[in-house]
C-alpha cells in the first residue's frame, strides 16, 4: 500500500466514523427529534451510548489526520521521501482502525488500553515517519 492511499484510507475511515452519526441523527431527525436537539459543544444525553463513542472516535481521527496528512504531503515534495515513508504509513492506517474499534466497543479498561495502545503506535510512527523526512 502506498503512503498516498493509507492517507486516502484514513480520510475514508474518518468520513466512515461521522456517517455513523450522521445517519443515526438523520434517522431521529426522520422519527421526529427535532434538527435543533443536538447543539455543537454539548454532548447529547438522549443519545445512543455507541453515537457519543462514534462521535468520539470521529473526533480522534480528525486530531491525528492534519499530522498523518502533512507528513505523508510534505514527503511527496521532497525528493526520496515518499519511498523512506511509505513502508511505514500503512501501520498508521491499521492503529488507527484499531483505536477506533476498541473505541466503539466499549469504555471497559479493556477497550480505554487497546485505545491507548493504537494511538501510541500512531504517534510514534509520526515521530519515526518525521524524522526520516529530516534524516
Amino acid at each position: 500500500m502506498a503512503a498516498y492511499h493509507a492517507l486516502l484510507g484514513f480520510t475514508g475511515w474518518t468520513l466512515l466514523m461521522v456517517l455513523g452519526v450522521f445517519a443515526y441523527r438523520g434517522f431521529k431527525f426522520l422519527s421526529g427529534t427535532p434538527i435543533n436537539s443536538w447543539p455543537r459543544g454539548v454532548k447529547s444525553t438522549t443519545d445512543a451510548p455507541i453515537i457519543s463513542r462514534f462521535a468520539d472516535a470521529h473526533a480522534n481521527c480528525l486530531e491525528n489526520l492534519v499530522i498523518f496528512a502533512v507528513i505523508v504531503l510534505a514527503a511527496g515534495q521532497l525528493p526520496g521521501k515518499l519511498e523512506l515513508i511509505a513502508p511505514f504509513a500503512p501501520y498508521v492506517l491499521y492503529a488507527r482502525i484499531g483505536q477506533s474499534l476498541a473505541h466503539l466497543s466499549g469504555t471497559g479498561k479493556i477497550n480505554v488500553l487497546l485505545r491507548a495502545t493504537f494511538w501510541s503506535i500512531q504517534l510514534g510512527l509520526f515521530f519515526f515517519m518525521l524524522s526520516k523526512l529530516f534524516g
